[in-house]
């Protein structure tokens, strides 16, 4: 089959590799897309790769075409999404359910061959069965959709109350509509770039915030009538919005960091003493499972998706690349400002 293939820094080729056969447990799956994730840029364009060469890719959706022994909940035919994580199973948190926190796991596209290729195989609790309501488009934003799923419930998430969501980008804008779909009785999106806003209120945002107006704070707390906000979501990684979630916070908010810091950061005291003077909750959130096994987030997806109460709409894809350009995709990542919004890698299409 053709694949894109890492071989060393800045060196990612689409060529000719091995076409997987699934064993038993496994299936294989015909790949359609897979959109490029943050975390694949410095594994291409940097040297976050675990070894050469390596196929990347996790965010994908496709067809299965054939499956090993033992299968039983999936056939050739079935459109799906893909799982990535491959827990152990046997440590401490996989016994708990806690798949997410695994200290022995493997991650396909990472640690194992992913879907920037013809086919990919995998365990077949990591093919999620989506109808045929649901796009391929849509099935590749499973894995992101799901990872601000689990970051909404990482608090304890109640209808009825104020959310903010700092970051308009993919997670961000998922996040946002989990939110109304609880039962939030305002969200508010926080962004700094114009078509990210109007696109938030296209999916149902109540109100957006442009944080380089100067008095974006008066305006964003107004909107709570000068409480703050009862859940704050962080989902850009960046030290001015998780600095920013601080102070949103009300009394006794939840805040969860989604997003990925990139770079050292530090608080001020009065900064920091947010947290004591409002007393409010701080968490984390890594990746999207739950027990059973994928869990709740990857069930819930999909039936969001199918209904349509979990929207989608084309301006969340920047562009579409055929497989055989994938290195031309990732050197767009190396101008700041060029992507905006998920690259899709289309490994049924070839440059024309």
């Amino acid at each position: 089959m053709k694949a894109g293939v890492v071989h060393a820094k800045n060196d990612i080729r689409f060529e000719e590799t091995g076409t997987p056969k699934p064993k038993k447990g496994q299936v294989k799956i015909k790949v359609k897309y897979t959109g490029i994730c943050g975390s694949d840029v410095p594994r291409v364009n940097g040297d976050a790769c675990h070894f050469f060469p390596n196929v990347l890719g996790h965010e994908f959706s496709g067809t299965v075409v054939e499956t090993g022994d033992g299968v039983e909940s999936l056939k050739a035919g079935d459109r799906v999404a893909g799982v990535p994580l491959v827990p152990c199973m046997k440590c401490e948190d996989c016994l708990k359910g806690d798949y997410s926190l695994c200290r022995h796991y493997s991650f396909i596209g990472s640690r194992e061959f992913g879907s920037f290729a013809e086919y990919v195989v995998v365990p077949e609790k990591n093919a999620v069965k989506f109808g045929e309501d649901v796009s391929f488009e849509q099935g590749a934003f499973f894995e992101p959709a799901t990872v601000a799923l689990h970051g909404l419930m990482r608090l304890d998430y109640k209808g009825g109350k104020t959310v903010a969501i700092l970051g308009g980008g993919t997670i961000g804008l998922f996040t946002m509509q989990w939110a109304k779909i609880f039962g939030a009785s305002k969200v508010v999106v926080f962004d700094i770039t114009p078509e990210r806003l109007e696109l938030a209120k296209k999916l149902g945002a109540d109100a957006v915030v442009d944080t380089r107006e100067e008095d974006y704070l008066k305006k964003a707390m107004d909107l709570t009538g000068g409480t703050g906000y009862d859940y704050v979501y962080e989902t850009a990684g960046n030290t001015v919005t998780i600095k920013m979630a601080f102070g949103l916070a009300a009394n006794k908010a939840g805040v969860c960091l989604i997003g990925t810091p990139t770079r050292e950061l530090s608080f001020s005291v009065a900064e920091w003493e947010n947290m004591n003077r409002k007393e409010f909750m701080l968490t984390g959130s890594w990746m999207s499972y739950s027990a059973p096994f994928p869990g709740k987030e990857w069930e819930l997806a999909a039936y969001y998706f199918q209904t349509g109460q979990l929207k989608f709409d084309d301006s969340l894809i920047f562009k579409k690349v055929p497989l055989d350009r994938i290195a031309e995709a990732f050197e767009m990542y190396k101008v700041p400002g060029t992507v905006k919004g998920k690259i899709l890698v289309d490994s049924e299409q070839k440059e024309a």
